[in-house]
């Protein structure tokens, strides 16, 4: 009798733990991905600032005005990409060994005009073959990429629609103030017309290993994957910032998030739509950074026949302002240069000898641009340059540490004409190019040697 009661207890506590299962793993399975419909994450970096205490105490600020303001001008952002992957187990049996499929990828957007214009992250529409917009009406209309500026992470679409569409107008970003109450909006996980709120809690964030350092506005109104490219304005509805990146050991929303500055994002803007490409403004200085504690940035060595030393700075000097904009540290600085066109004068206000002086300087064009995927330094060549070598573009190299290019005794005064058979204009459009290799592609490189010979070198 025992014997059976204890067989029987053990089919029913087997009975328990198989149904158990059944309910976890068959009816509500919770790790499923699909691997064809994604959202565009955004940027995360390590968690580690200080937390924002807000007084609880003041009251409550109306957010209805601006929150209504820019729901109507945020978009959801689907961008359909075809990848290739590849299967060496297929050409064992006689097929191919690569099969394409489609991924989508979602975001946010912000519309800037009437017209159509809409400002969006570059990793929202990174290489994209189809980009579609959703208005908050639901109504859907097909965009185009007018350009992108990979280094800011900021990309410009166009869409043709036969209404004037609502739009936000660019606030000055400069005028933001830390503890400013501030709305995030966009399309976290699909959620359309998503609003957040929270105040800036930092500006002149440089982001840790970023390579291109940027001044972004730190806030810590939540942001999740698929807000990236949406809209961070102010209580009076303008928009200062472009939502961007998020502080994260996870990918979602743990306190910070970070958005590119309306007037860095303004003035990529500009540039593409006039120029085509953005135009990196400089002072044509490096910078001094054996001294931690200073606030400001020193100035160390200043190139030979620039506008820095017709405007009379030294080295050594310490730059605190640009036109009366404080600048503690070089992010700071960066990002008003970042924010300006090359020919733009700014008025520098410098400590030399414990003493404030004011300089007007005149910002020189930057020519020199790097390729971190191939480890190799660019320069645009002078019209002297192109006749000499009767060619109308490419980059001159100035510096190499990429092997491929050692081994092969490529470096300084080689200049890339063509990469794929397409004829390279700058040094930025180079750079641009080679930092899309991925490495599961072919490229092939024609340069010209110092002595004007061709050569061809395949990666």
């Amino acid at each position: 009798m025992k014997k059976t009661i204890k067989t029987l207890g053990i089919a029913i506590l087997g009975g328990v733990i198989t149904l158990a299962g059944y309910k976890m793993i068959i009816e509500n399975p919770q790790e499923i991905i699909q691997v064809s419909e994604i959202q565009s994450p955004l940027k995360t970096i390590p968690a580690n600032y200080p937390s924002t205490v807000i007084n609880s105490e003041l009251s409550p600020t109306d957010f209805t005005e601006a929150a209504d303001k820019t729901v109507h001008a945020v978009v959801h952002v689907k961008n359909t990409a075809v990848r290739t992957q590849q299967n060496p187990y297929a050409q064992l049996f006689g097929r191919s060994g690569t099969r394409k499929y489609e991924q989508v990828g979602t975001g946010s957007g912000v519309i800037i005009s009437p017209d159509g214009y809409i400002v969006t992250n570059n990793h929202v529409i990174d290489r994209a073959s189809e980009i579609e917009i959703t208005l908050n009406n639901r109504k859907k209309l097909k965009a185009v990429l007018v350009g992108t500026d990979k280094s800011n992470d900021i990309a410009l679409l166009k869409v043709d629609s036969d209404e004037d569409l609502p739009y936000l107008p660019f606030g000055n970003s400069d005028n933001a103030k830390i503890g400013e109450w501030v709305l995030a909006v966009g399309n976290p996980y699909n959620l359309t017309s998503t609003v957040t709120a929270g105040i800036v809690s930092a500006k002149g964030r440089d982001l840790d290993g970023n390579r291109n350092i940027e001044a972004f506005i730190q806030t810590d109104a939540a942001v999740n994957p698929g807000n990236s490219g949406g809209a961070l304005v102010n209580t009076r509805g303008e928009l200062i910032g472009i939502n961007t990146a998020i502080s994260s050991k996870t990918g979602s929303f743990i306190g910070y998030s970070f958005a590119v500055p309306s007037n860095i994002a303004k003035k990529v803007v500009d540039d593409l739509l006039e120029f085509g490409s953005v135009q990196e403004a400089i002072i044509g200085i490096s910078v001094d950074n054996s001294i931690k504690d200073i606030e400001g940035v020193k100035i160390g060595e200043i190139e030979s026949n620039s506008e820095a030393i017709k405007a009379g700075l030294l080295e050594g000097d310490i730059i605190t302002k640009v036109n009366n904009i404080k600048i503690t540290k070089f992010s700071d600085l960066k990002g008003q240069l970042t924010a300006k066109r090359p020919g733009e004068y700014v008025n520098l206000t410098i400590t030399r000898n414990g003493e404030d002086l004011m300089k007007t300087v005149k910002l020189a064009k930057k020519n020199t641009f790097t390729s971190y995927s191939f480890g190799v330094q660019l320069k645009d060549l002078s019209k002297k340059e192109r006749k000499k070598h009767a060619i109308t573009g490419g980059a001159k190299i100035t510096g190499a540490n990429n092997k491929g290019f050692l081994y092969y005794k490529i470096g300084a005064g080689y200049i890339l004409t063509k990469i794929n058979g397409k004829e390279i204009t700058n040094a930025s459009e180079a750079v641009t190019v080679l930092d899309a290799y991925t490495g599961n592609q072919q490229m092939i490189l024609e340069l010209m040697s110092p002595e004007g010979k061709k050569e061809y070198f395949r990666f």
